[in-house]
């Protein structure tokens, strides 16, 4: 029985199963710059479109769509929302289209935050 132990043993100093963490140095990842999304007031947009549009395209509740469309019609503008470069151009692009089809001058615009 002494002689397994033994055998158990230098098995032991043989195998390399040792288990070890490998650490690696990561760069660290810069976020994504973010950019705000502008409704910008006009004399012929009717309120009520720039509701529907915060509602529509920026998941707005009805609540929340009327403040921030006064807030554009005392300031001029409102950030309606932050977003990635390409998310935020689309809801532009968005915006745009929808206005001018539906013949009113309502810009929407970006920049970086």
């Amino acid at each position: 029985m002494r002689h397994d132990l033994v055998m158990m043993a230098d098995k032991r100093e043989d195998d390399d199963t040792d288990v070890g963490v490998k650490l690696e140095a990561r760069p660290k990842t810069k976020r994504p710059p973010l950019y705000k999304v502008m409704i910008l007031n006009d004399d012929y947009t009717p309120m009520e479109f720039v509701v529907h549009v915060l509602e529509r395209f920026f998941g707005m509740t009805h609540a929340q769509a009327v403040e921030l469309m006064l807030t554009v019609h005392e300031k001029g503008l409102a950030v309606v929302g932050v977003f990635s470069h390409e998310i935020a151009e689309t809801k532009v692009a968005l915006v745009m289209d929808f206005a001018a089809r539906h013949q009113h001058p309502l810009q929407c615009t970006m920049e970086r935050e």
